[in-house]
């Protein structure tokens, strides 16, 4: 019998503590809320991808925290320093109305790092359902971001994520995204795409 899986930090153990009903879910149950959720995150990846942002914004939702810290590199007796906590210092950290900001910037024109516009592709894989609580899905998944401007700037993220997604209807609302990148040094010129 292979040892669990330890998570990759105390984040994510943390965001999917709450009251973990996914033990209680039968195997059929399971597997369609894992659909569901996928399908869900692929939609979005294609929202983003064919620069529809104002229809991304309607995928979120009223409460949405979404955060980036900064990853530092750091020795192995210090791990619980390689990222930022909530409240300082973070790339992203953003509620609904900073989202909604940066959303009407790009469909104005007037994000110079975007005019003209980025070309994207959003890779979403290895999704895992860490928790369920009431109506809300916990989830981690790894994420590539590819970017290419202007005619030869090409840019990659690579990371993980931890998202809640909430029920609503028969669809889901985008919680919260607190994204983890792999890299320590950004070397794009800028970061002005939705992760």
């Amino acid at each position: 019998m292979s040892a669990p899986l330890e998570s990759p930090s105390a984040e994510i153990a943390a965001e999917a503590a709450p009251a973990d009903e996914l033990a209680a879910i039968d195997l059929t149950q399971r597997m369609r809320l894992q659909y569901e959720a996928e399908q869900f995150l692929y939609a979005e990846a294609g929202l983003l991808d064919a620069r529809r942002f104002r229809d991304w914004l309607g995928l979120l939702a009223d409460d949405i925290h979404y955060w980036m810290p900064i990853r530092r590199t750091v020795t192995t007796a210090d791990l619980e320093l390689e990222f930022t906590k909530p409240g300082e210092m973070a790339y992203f950290d953003d509620d609904r109305m900073l989202l909604e900001m940066r959303v009407r910037k790009l469909e104005a024109g007037s994000a110079w790092s975007e005019d003209p516009p980025s070309r994207s592709r959003h890779f979403v894989s290895n999704v895992r359902i860490l928790a369920v609580a009431g109506d809300e899905i916990t989830l981690e998944a790894a994420f590539h971001l590819y970017r290419s401007r202007l005619n030869s700037e090409e840019d990659h993220w690579v990371g993980r994520r931890v998202d809640v997604l909430r029920r609503s209807g028969d669809s889901f609302r985008l919680a919260r995204r607190h994204l983890f990148l792999d890299q320590t040094v950004i070397l794009a010129a800028n970061m002005s795409t939705i992760f």
